[in-house]
């Protein structure tokens, strides 16, 4: 009996100490408000045993009422299985006063003896201007509302100036190196009110791009400006590369609003018990400013282990194994993390010893996209294969960038090392790792041959015979015929452009196979980009444009030129778009591979064969 009396206290105490760890205290406030105006925190606890509560002062605001307390619970019963929840939250009504940020008291609760306290997250107090009325919007991340400027409503047929509504290209940077980062942020301004917004795509002449958040949900915020606070959304952000020197400009963009206009001539009883609107849409057409950016050329002369990588990194280095037979193979790994254009950049170079079969190094990225650049690690596996044994050094392979904030190459250095290969075992098989086979030394040894000797009768001589003549006159035939088949290829090579467009399609389609293995392993994001890269490198190769040139309106009018079929120039843009917008819109992933990879198939085949005539 005591023993029973034991296990349900250390159940009950366990019950109780599992409750008390889930006991959670949120913050809901927003990050930005208006001076002089009213605002709301509101502090949660996901429990109802709540026996006291403490919070401090506040800064930046004074307290006009609070705080409230309110109470919810719930019951749930899911396949027999009952849980019930509660919870109670304090709300305070606060008025904001004087400009500046400010941080949120904490506060703390008392549930079952122990003490748990929330978070104290920042807020902003902005300047009071022409335009102070706000009103809260829905629960953004973290916690926080947001919050909104309420818009002036106009009366129709008002002026839309720039003043109410306007588009503003934010660069990181204006001057910069060659391949060197920028952000640059397109921002909507507006104290209208708006019912629609959509822009058309900016364009890139000389750089690489890469947007942030494609498609992706757009925040409101609230920003003083000029005297003024506005409404503020980010509409599109973008890390771009320059790969040009001198003065580079990006265009405007053009963005098409519709705003909301009271007609005051529409009386409201007539509106409300006869149907009809107090409101009529505008349509307005506003431009972003255009964007110019100074690139400045990399220093020269470049070191010769300059690999194009410009940005901050470090590097390190493995060999295994160091100690192996002839024949065998051993793996070099160089790491390099950092940020910068990694995408952009070459493979260092690796000086293996003379007798050693060196194959090209695999790489492999681990990268994501931030305001700064491309961060992340590129591995790049060497594998090489020692044919004779003895001690062999392999120096150290040295990586050189350009760093822009230092404005001057910076040289990262491997650790040299020593190899021990020892004599093999006579076999000619070998593993690696890489998925390129490692070609097999034949014996270079033949030996005797034992057993019965066979004598020939000089009647049957091979010298004199017809056999005898052919052997000299047929090799001459096929070296004739030889000379003039290589003479023919030789002048087809020398047109590079030509030969590049000839092995355009046999490119495209090592990438397909390549996209193909990424589906089947389920790799979205490498299947995407394996497609893009074999879509942009048919054309690339097929039309003889240089990286720079490489965009839709480019390819569209090099096709046209070349007979290209309207539908199928379409056909083609369209399998372009779908895969970019594939990458990161909701659904069957495997369903929508598989489109992408036939459709990306059957266009390059029709491409191949319409611009062959």
């Amino acid at each position: 009996m005591k023993r029973l009396h034991l296990l349900y206290f250390i159940a009950s105490l366990a019950l109780c100490l599992t409750a008390n760890a889930q006991v959670k205290v949120s913050v809901e406030a927003p990050r930005q408000v208006i001076a002089g105006d009213q605002f709301r925190v509101s502090y949660s606890v996901n429990t109802a045993d709540v026996s006291s509560y403490k919070v401090g002062d506040f800064t930046g605001a004074e307290i006009l009422y609070g705080p409230s307390r309110s109470q919810s619970s719930s019951v749930s019963i899911i396949n027999g299985k009952t849980t019930q929840s509660s919870s109670i939250t304090y709300t305070y009504t606060l008025l904001a006063q004087t400009k500046g940020t400010y941080r949120l008291p904490q506060f703390s609760v008392v549930v079952n003896g122990s003490t748990y306290t929330s978070v104290t997250p920042q807020f902003e107090v902005l300047p009071g201007g022409s335009s102070t009325q706000q009103q809260g919007g829905g629960q953004g991340s973290s916690g926080y509302n947001q919050q909104h400027v309420r818009p002036r409503m106009q009366s129709s047929g008002e002026v839309i100036t720039g003043r109410d509504l306007f588009v503003e290209v934010i660069p990181s940077k204006r001057k910069v190196f060659e391949q060197e980062a920028i952000l640059l942020t397109y921002k909507v301004y507006w104290l209208v009110s708006l019912s629609n917004l959509s822009s058309d795509d900016p364009k890139f002449e000389g750089f690489h791009v890469q947007e942030i958040n494609p498609r992706g949900q757009r925040y409101q915020q609230l920003e003083h400006k000029d005297g003024r606070s506005y409404n503020t959304v980010v509409w599109h952000q973008y890390v771009i590369f320059p790969q040009q020197t001198g003065k580079l400009t990006i265009p405007p963009v053009k963005y098409d609003v519709t705003v909301v206009q009271q007609d005051p001539n529409v009386d409201p009883f007539d509106a409300f018990f006869y149907g009809g609107s107090m409101m009529q849409e505008v349509q307005k057409t506003i431009m972003s400013p255009s964007v110019t950016i100074d690139v400045e050329a990399l220093p020269t002369p470049k070191p010769p282990s300059f690999t194009g990588a410009v940005g901050q990194f470090k590097m390190t280095s493995s060999l295994e194994p160091t100690s192996l037979k002839a024949n065998d193979a051993t793996t070099m790994r160089l790491q390099i993390s950092g940020t910068g254009n990694m995408k952009l950049m070459r493979a260092p170079e690796v000086a293996w010893p003379k007798d050693f079969e060196s194959y090209a190094p695999k790489t492999d990225e681990k990268t994501e996209l931030r305001t700064t650049g491309v961060s992340g690690t590129m591995t790049y596996e060497y594998l090489a294969v020692p044919r004779h044994q003895g001690t062999f050094e392999v120096p150290a392979v040295e990586f050189t960038y350009f760093d822009p904030i230092a404005k001057a190459y910076k040289t990262l250095a491997s650790e040299a090392y020593t190899m021990e290969v020892a004599k093999g075992d006579g076999s000619t098989a070998t593993h690696a790792i890489a998925q390129e086979d490692i070609e097999m030394l034949g014996l270079d040894i033949r030996y005797i041959k034992m057993g019965d000797v066979t004598f020939t009768s000089a009647d049957k001589m091979f010298f004199g015979s017809r056999n005898y003549v052919l052997c000299y006159v047929v090799p001459l035939a096929l070296f004739v015929l030889a000379f003039f088949i290589f003479r023919r290829q030789a002048a087809a090579n020398a047109d590079i452009a030509r030969q590049r467009t000839r092995k355009a399609s046999k490119a495209a389609s090592r990438r397909l196979k390549q996209a193909r293995k990424m589906m089947k392993a389920k790799n979205s994001s490498a299947f995407y980009e394996e497609t893009m890269k074999a879509l942009w490198g048919y054309m690339a190769d097929k039309l003889s444009l240089p990286v720079s040139e490489l965009n839709k309106d480019n390819v569209r009018v090099r096709l046209e030129q070349r007979g290209a079929a309207a539908e199928l120039v379409d056909s083609f843009l369209h399998a372009i778009d779908e895969c970019e917008f594939a990458r990161f819109a909701p659904g069957n992933v495997d369903d929508t591979m598989g489109r992408l990879y036939k459709e990306a198939e059957a266009v390059i085949d029709k491409m191949e064969s319409q611009l062959r005539k």
